[in-house]
């Protein structure tokens, strides 16, 4: 009889707690880990966790890397690549959540479970289970900190949105999306970033998820908008390249910048006044779960199930803030080194 892995969404208080008992080591067991790239802090402790979690239980796992955030076609070779080893499960953080959906399936018609870690796929049952943060949650808790850090000057900001790639995917738009929300922005469809009304918004750029790319976005964004005094970044990488782009301006200084991950580099600049506030999330944690999942399911065919009352497993997401505001829940930076990344 098939046996389920759950868990609900506890939030730090289970970092580093959550796990899946009575795993054991497990021979002659293959998985796969396919990232976005293998460059950027949180899928570097990702592959960490996932190495870690492997050793420990016996299975043997092969990493694959987009080259940049984006590179779709380089992880479907990866797929290629884990069917025709005959791996037993592949966990994923996919570029393109849609255009994905083709390649997991053929994986899945080969027996392989798949799980998608962080980004989940489009549609999210197009995956055998989700790890991963709330997303939607994450940005929704930067947007409230951001509105009641401005107050009575909330109705006039002006925001820009420094987006991850054009193919919008998944973790692109619920954080998007859920700043929005946090912030009072109304929603026109949910799952597309840019077709809001707000007149408050300056407009969207994609920054690839790297310092780089954030300090171009922000470069053009404050082209067409020099008083923009709130920005919405993708990552913690993207933020601090928009930081840049400010200070050269003489405007760090007078600019709300908020963004997720809760990298040690990220809680850092948090500290440092480049962020004014993260949402931090747990990839060790995401990759570890993954792991085990696979071996119980190769042992015995457990498949995980998400979360009560979600469409996923929420692996927890707090705000890290020395800045706390009444009716937002945060920790502070000191608690959040402790819990941080990269």
């Amino acid at each position: 009889m098939k046996t389920k892995l759950m868990a609900s969404a506890c939030g730090a208080a289970l970092v580093g707690m959550l796990s899946v008992e009575g795993v054991q080591a497990q021979e002659n067991v293959l998985a796969c880990l396919i990232t976005k790239t293998d460059t950027n802090p949180f899928f570097v402790k990702m592959k960490e966790g996932a190495e870690a979690k492997a050793q420990e239980l016996g299975v043997e796992l092969r990493s694959y890397a987009g080259r940049i955030d984006g590179d779709h076609e380089s992880q479907v070779q990866a797929i290629e690549s884990c069917i025709a080893d005959n791996a037993d499960g592949i966990l994923i953080t996919a570029s393109d959540t849609s255009s994905i959906v083709s390649s997991v399936q053929q994986a899945r018609d080969a027996g392989i479970l798949v799980i998608a870690l962080d980004t989940p796929l489009d549609p999210v049952d197009a995956a055998d289970a989700t790890f991963a943060t709330d997303n939607f949650r994450a940005g929704e808790l930067i947007g409230q900190w951001a509105l009641a850090t401005l107050g009575e000057e909330a109705g006039d900001a002006r925001i820009a949105f420094l987006n991850l790639t054009p193919a919008q995917p998944t973790v692109d738009v619920l954080r998007n999306q859920g700043f929005m929300s946090g912030f009072g922005i109304d929603l026109a469809d949910p799952n597309v970033i840019g077709d809001e009304s707000d007149p408050r918004i300056v407009g969207h750029d994609i920054t690839n998820g790297n310092e780089e790319g954030g300090r171009t976005a922000m470069e053009n964004l404050l082209q067409q908008d020099p008083t923009i005094n709130v920005v919405h970044t993708i990552n913690e990488p993207a933020a601090a390249g928009a930081y840049e782009a400010l200070r050269a301006l003489g405007r760090e200084n007078d600019v709300l910048v908020v963004s997720v991950d809760g990298g040690c580099p990220g809680v850092q600049n948090v500290i440092d006044g480049v962020i004014g506030a993260t949402s931090q999330q747990y990839p060790l944690q995401m990759a570890a779960l993954g792991i085990e999942a696979i071996a119980e399911y190769a042992e015995n065919g457990t498949l995980p199930e998400p979360t009560p009352g979600k469409d996923f497993f929420d692996t927890g997401v707090q705000l890290v803030t020395d800045a706390p505001v009444s009716g937002v829940p945060s920790i502070g930076t000191e608690e959040g080194l402790e819990f941080c990344w990269g």
